[in-house]
């Protein structure tokens, strides 16, 4: 299978490989980056590791039902961006989620890649409606979702657990009509 690369005017999206593992630690480290996050801080490196693994080994498959990029500007590692449950036919839906590190937030690459990701989704994927969700408190993300067309559809009481408590959780989604008018 061909390498996966996905560009925008000032990102590239890359398939991951394990000379990543150490960005990605670092990443899913960082006390900002988990704030909203289910996964919580991994214990060691070796954690991120086993994580990035199976990532990989699912993305090696025929037909994979996810995929995991890496973002980058300029050769820096920005952040993450992924897709899950891509391979359920009759629905064809999808869920995309993304992670970037605190150092870049602000300057729109969030709204890029999965702008990027979207577009891939439909014409690529031939995917009929891709989903979304944040933490209700999660502004910025809320703020991506809904620049990039998403409309949210609803709240998910007690649904996030985040750090021992249950958080209330916005579902977003796009329809392929829907991002073709944007």
């Amino acid at each position: 299978m061909n390498e996966l690369i996905l560009k925008t005017n000032r990102l590239v999206l890359l398939e991951l490989n394990l000379a990543d593992i150490d960005k990605i630690h670092t990443l899913h480290s960082l006390p900002e980056t988990d704030e909203f996050n289910t996964m919580g801080i991994p214990e060691n490196r070796e954690v991120t590791e086993k994580i990035v693994t199976d990532w990989l080994n699912i993305q090696k498959q025929e037909s994979p039902d996810r995929y995991t990029f890496k973002i980058e500007c300029d050769t820096d590692f920005v952040g993450l961006i992924g897709l899950k449950n891509t391979v359920i036919s009759n629905y064809r839906t999808a869920e995309v989620w993304y992670k970037l590190h605190k150092d870049f937030w602000g300057n729109g690459y969030a709204t890029e890649a999965v702008t990027r990701i979207l577009e891939f989704c439909f014409s690529e994927l031939n995917l009929h409606r891709v989903e979304s969700g944040c933490a209700i408190e999660n502004i910025g993300s809320i703020r991506v979702l809904e620049k990039v067309g998403m409309i949210r559809e609803g709240r998910k009481r007690k649904k996030l657990p985040i750090r021992g408590e249950w958080k209330d959780n916005y579902f977003y989604a796009i329809l392929e009509e829907d991002f073709r008018l944007i």
